[in-house]
């Protein structure tokens, strides 16, 4: 199978390059499953639904959430009908949505999608790798799922790591999302499992991790209450990881970091050209 990760979407920005160039690459490379993160999706803070279906409509099979998963309140309402996006599967019971599920794909796969997020320096939740080891107990790879996607969203290094090597051999990708920067350790660990400790963002680079840089800057220099912070709307960049699977097993045999666009250093799965 073919699999396809995006990182963060931050504003109109991540949002423009997102439907402007996922359709055309999803044609492509004939991936099988394409997952993004967009819990910064609307203005930087969370997610709505005309947003939501944007996404999925360019060609997302699943859109993963994080701790901005509530910002826009009606996200509390539509998650409810909307069963490809998922918040954090670790939030208490009784949380609306759902943090899991079995999607069924274009290309008659199905793909266990997961999403949790991390305690360190976050929001502290229920336990995330008891959260995480449970989904995938109850829909083992291999037996019901052809491909297991988990989307960690921390902010720890540490806990991403661990995370990926106590999944390997489980899932077919565990990926972090949260601090909007691409990391350069994108590999298959020893069990298989595809494993990048942070696949970027989808928005514009020229900017404080997606925001204006004047206001960010501000904050830092002055410590005092100002406006609100606003996404940067220069042009974006794709950024994320994608990973060739063994239809067999699920496992990866081949990996790739995804970024298109402007200010970084451009990178692509060559092996699907």
């Amino acid at each position: 199978m073919r699999l396809l990760f995006l990182g963060d979407v931050v504003g109109r920005a991540g949002r423009n390059v997102v439907v402007d160039r996922l359709p055309s690459l999803r044609e492509r490379w004939g991936l099988d499953c394409v997952v993004i993160n967009g819990e910064n999706s609307a203005g930087g803070f969370g997610i709505t639904e005309g947003i939501c279906d944007d996404l999925l409509n360019a060609g997302a099979d699943a859109v993963t959430l994080g701790n901005h998963s509530w910002d826009q309140r009606e996200t509390l309402v539509f998650i409810e009908r909307q069963q490809r996006l998922l918040r954090p599967v670790n939030y208490p019971p009784g949380t609306p949505g759902r943090g899991a599920n079995l999607i069924d794909t274009q290309s008659g796969r199905r793909v266990l999608v997961i999403n949790v997020m991390g305690r360190l320096y976050m929001d502290a939740l229920d336990d995330p790798f008891a959260a995480v080891d449970r989904e995938i107990e109850a829909c083992p790879m291999g037996q019901v799922a052809d491909a297991v996607i988990v989307d960690v969203h921390a902010e720890a290094t540490s806990e991403k790591e661990a995370m990926g090597h106590h999944l390997d051999g489980r899932a077919s990708l565990v990926v972090g999302t949260h601090t909007h920067v691409p990391t350069a350790d994108h590999r298959v660990l020893a069990g298989g499992t595809a494993y990048m400790s942070d696949a970027g963002m989808c928005g514009d680079y020229d900017s404080v991790l997606g925001m204006q840089k004047e206001e960010s800057i501000r904050r830092f220099l002055q410590k005092t209450p100002g406006p609100r912070m606003e996404p940067a709307m220069g042009e974006g960049t794709l950024s994320g990881i994608a990973v060739e699977t063994d239809d067999r097993t699920g496992l990866a045999v081949r990996v790739a970091a995804l970024r298109l666009g402007p200010h970084l250093e451009e990178s692509w799965p060559r092996f699907w050209d």
